[in-house]
Parts: C-alpha cells; sequence; structure tokens
C-alpha cells in the first residue's frame, strides 16, 4: 500500500493574548471527540475534529491538514483536478481547514486557489504558504504573486521556505502582519539538519509557527526543538508524517495491532498520525495526497482520543520491531 506525504471552518476570532505554555497543554489535554470514520460514499458525521489552540492566540486548529507539494502540481484539465477538489471537499467535510503551500510546489498555489474559488469554500480555508526567494523587493512580490494565486487579500500563515533568506523575510513579514496583510508569520524546514538553526530562529525572534518533518521513524524533533517551541509559544506544523510513503512499506500486509483501538485507530495510516498527534506541543499535521480515499482517512486520524505517553512508548516499540 503505497500513500503520498508532503496535513470546520475557522472563524476569523481577534487575536486573544498569549497563553501560557501550562493554559496550552491543559487545553489540549481536555481536548476530546468521539471517533466518526468518513462512510464509503465520502458522507460525515457532524462530530467534530479535534482542535488545538494557537498559542499565541488561542484560535483553534484543526489537527489534521492537507499537505499540496507534487500531489498538487497538475495541469487544468477536469481529469487532473476533480479529484483534487474532492479532497479539499472531504477536508472541510471532516472538520479540517490547513492547506499548506509555496512557491516552490510549481503551479499548487493556483490550483488551490481556484478549486477554492470553484467550490466556494475559500472562506473554509486556514491557507499557509511561504516566501522562497533571496532579497526583500524579490520576497515582496513573491508573496503577492500568493496571494493573487489564491485570491486572497490576506493569507492566514506566511513562512519563510526552508530558512531562505529568513533576516530579511523576517521583517517584510512583520510589517504585513501589523499591516493585516498576513494573519501569522512562521518558519520552516524540512529537515532534521537544520533543527539547530530552527530552535536559533525560535529563541531569538517572535514566530507564531514552526513546521518541521516529524514522524514515528524519524522522531528528531522530540529531543529538544518540539520542548522549545511549547516553551516559547510556537504552534507547530508537521510535514513528512508518512516519509514519503515509505512508513506504508514497513507494515504492507501486517495486522494492525488490536490495541490500537483503545486510542480510536482504525488503519495504519492513523497510527501514523495518532502517533504524533499524541505529543502536545504538535497542533496541525499535514500529510499530502491527491486521493480522496487517504484524505477521509487522514482526517479520521484527528478524531477519537490521541494516544498518551505511555500508549506512544508501545507504538514507538511496535514500530521498531517490524
Amino acid at each position: 500500500m503505497e500513500r503520498e506525504d508532503s496535513p470546520t471552518p475557522l472563524p476569523r476570532w481577534p487575536l486573544a493574548p498569549r497563553l501560557t505554555r501550562g493554559q496550552f497543554l491543559r487545553g489540549i489535554a481536555g481536548v476530546a471527540a468521539a471517533l466518526v470514520l468518513p462512510a464509503a460514499d465520502g458522507r460525515t458525521s457532524p462530530a467534530p475534529m479535534t482542535t488545538r489552540p494557537i498559542p499565541k492566540s488561542g484560535e483553534h486548529l484543526p489537527v489534521v491538514g492537507l499537505g499540496t507539494w507534487q500531489t498538487f502540481d497538475v495541469g487544468g484539465g477536469a481529469g487532473a483536478r476533480e479529484p483534487l477538489a474532492e479532497v479539499l471537499r472531504l477536508l472541510f467535510a471532516n472538520g479540517g481547514s490547513v492547506v499548506d503551500s509555496s512557491p516552490m510546489y510549481g503551479r499548487a498555489e493556483g490550483v488551490v486557489g481556484d478549486l477554492l474559488a470553484t467550490l466556494g469554500t475559500r472562506d473554509k480555508a486556514f491557507i499557509a504558504t511561504k516566501v522562497w526567494t533571496q532579497g526583500r523587493r524579490s520576497g515582496i512580490r513573491q508573496m503577492e504573486r500568493s496571494m493573487e494565486l489564491f485570491k486572497a487579500t490576506t493569507i492566514d500563515l506566511m513562512q519563510i521556505h526552508n530558512l531562505v533568506d529568513w533576516r530579511t523575510h523576517l521583517k517584510t513579514l512583520r510589517a504585513w502582519k501589523e499591516a493585516g496583510r498576513i494573519r501569522y508569520l512562521g518558519v520552516t524546514h524540512y529537515t532534521p539538519s537544520a533543527f539547530d538553526e530552527l530552535m536559533a530562529v525560535i529563541e531569538a525572534e517572535p514566530v507564531d509557527f514552526v513546521q518541521l518533518p516529524y514522524s514515528i521513524a524519524v522522531r528528531d524533533a522530540e529531543n529538544r526543538l518540539l520542548g522549545l517551541a511549547a516553551d516559547k509559544g510556537v504552534a507547530v506544523l508537521v510535514n513528512r508524517p508518512y516519509e514519503g510513503g515509505d512508513l506504508f512499506g514497513a507494515v504492507r500486509g501486517k495486522p494492525l495491532p488490536p490495541w490500537a483501538a483503545d486510542f480510536d485507530c482504525a488503519s495504519w495510516g492513523q497510527f501514523f498520525l495518532k502517533f504524533i498527534l499524541g505529543h502536545p506541543a504538535v497542533s496541525c499535521v499535514i500529510p499530502g495526497t491527491s486521493k480522496p480515499r487517504h484524505i477521509a482517512d487522514n482526517a479520521a486520524a484527528g478524531k477519537g482520543r490521541a494516544p498518551d505517553e505511555n500508549e506512544r512508548r508501545k507504538m514507538a516499540a511496535l514500530w521498531q520491531s517490524l
């Protein structure tokens, strides 16, 4: 079995005072929702996806979103775009909202913008994209182009992609946030080798989000970075939760352990996502997919109970034994 991998409409609440770490973690601990798996025809129950507070504002974010790297880099033909429209529809129907993209992802920003307009669901999406270029003027041009592609006057989250010229762009993002052109700002990277630099930025700068790789197989973020993010009140988006789909190769043909049902887990995909969501510093996981059946299964990982620390240790031990 192969899975792609890059993660309820949100009201635009006014920003509240920053939560303390204790308030943040207590808020997460108190969140629970009944697990509701999508029906075969894509219908869903009204049960909500679990949400977690963005530490700097208190606004709640659904815990499973959608990445668009490779999967949304398609042409204008109906054959390529119709499944992606259904992916977006099912994301929102299952209570998700975060759609993450980048100018680096080819045509993905424009495809998302077109599909949201066609579906009439722009107000349901929490749009996260990135600036990925050198220089102030080039960064401004690129971000303005992203806004055009998304058909948006405000971007929910603008991130500095892989820390490219981050000092320059951070000044622009602060000004744009003050002016209301973006709601949140953040930094990203896709490899653990950059974690020291990510930590240095989080230590020194008041960013709202960090996006990083984390999975049951690649757990470097647990060493210090996730704890630092919680201490600094930085929301965490997780990319590469399936390691490019490689995790599924290790479990092909193997039955899900019966104890996975204890935390409302019904598939290996949910198992891998719930392991990540069991960490209290994680705000949202953004697996990428172009397949409607996968987005429905991914979203189900955001419903029901997340595993506690003892269960996460059991999950990690099982993974190590495979």
